[in-house]
C-alpha cells in the first residue's frame, strides 16, 4: 500500500464518535418525525389513540379495528381513505356508514385469513391503492397482521420486489402471526 492510500492521522475517524453522532442523528431523526405527523395530522396524536399503531410513511396508518371515536380521530388526522380488511363478522358496529359520515372515503376488501390471501384479493387491494394514490389512507384489520401480509404480497407479486423486500415492507405495515405464510406463497411464481 503506498503511502496515497493510507489515511493520515489527521483523516482517520474516531468510529466512536461516528457511532455517537449517528445516534445522535437518529433521534433528532426520530423527534422530528414525531412533530411531523402530529403537524401532519392536524394535531391528532394517533400513536396514543390506536393499539396496535403502524406509520410506514407519512401518508399511510396501519391500526387495528376501529370504533367510533378511532375513525373520528381518524377524520381529524386528515385521512381521506380507510381501508378495512376485516369481515362483517369481525366488525362491532356500521363502519362504512360511520367513516362515511365523518366524511371519508370506504373501501372494505375482507380477507379472513391465510387461506384468502390470494393474488385476485391482492390485486382488488392494489386496485384501490392505485385509484387513491397520493392520499393519507388508513388500512386496518384486527392488529395490523393482515394488512402487513397483504402490503408484502403486493411488492412481490405485483411490484417484482425480492423476498427480504417484500417482507420488510410487509413487516413495517404490520405483518407478524402470518410471516411463514406470506414467505411461502412469494415463493412461488406469479
Amino acid at each position: 500500500m503506498t503511502s496515497q492510500n493510507m489515511p493520515s492521522e489527521e483523516n482517520a475517524i474516531d468510529v466512536d464518535q461516528t457511532d455517537s453522532s449517528i445516534a445522535t442523528d437518529t433521534v433528532a431523526a426520530n423527534d422530528s418525525g414525531a412533530n411531523i405527523h402530529l403537524s401532519a395530522d392536524n394535531g391528532v396524536d394517533l400513536a396514543d389513540i390506536f393499539e396496535p399503531y403502524f406509520r410506514p410513511d407519512a401518508n399511510t396508518i396501519v391500526c387495528g379495528a376501529l370504533d367510533d371515536e378511532k375513525v373520528a380521530a381518524l377524520a381529524k388526522a386528515g385521512v381521506e381513505l380507510v381501508i378495512n380488511l376485516q369481515p362483517d363478522d369481525e366488525l362491532s358496529f356500521d363502519e362504512a356508514s360511520a367513516v362515511e359520515q365523518a366524511g371519508m372515503h370506504y373501501e372494505q376488501l375482507p380477507i379472513s385469513g391465510a387461506k384468502e390471501l390470494k393474488q385476485l384479493k391482492i390485486l382488488a387491494f392494489d386496485n384501490v391503492l392505485r385509484q387513491h394514490h397520493g392520499k393519507k389512507v388508513a388500512m386496518h384489520c384486527g392488529s395490523g397482521n393482515r394488512v402487513g401480509a397483504a402490503i408484502a404480497l403486493r411488492a412481490g407479486w405485483l411490484r417484482g420486489r425480492k423476498m427480504d423486500t417484500a417482507m420488510e415492507r410487509g413487516r413495517s405495515h404490520g405483518l407478524t402471526k402470518l410471516e411463514q405464510e406470506v414467505h411461502n406463497r412469494l415463493l412461488v411464481p406469479r
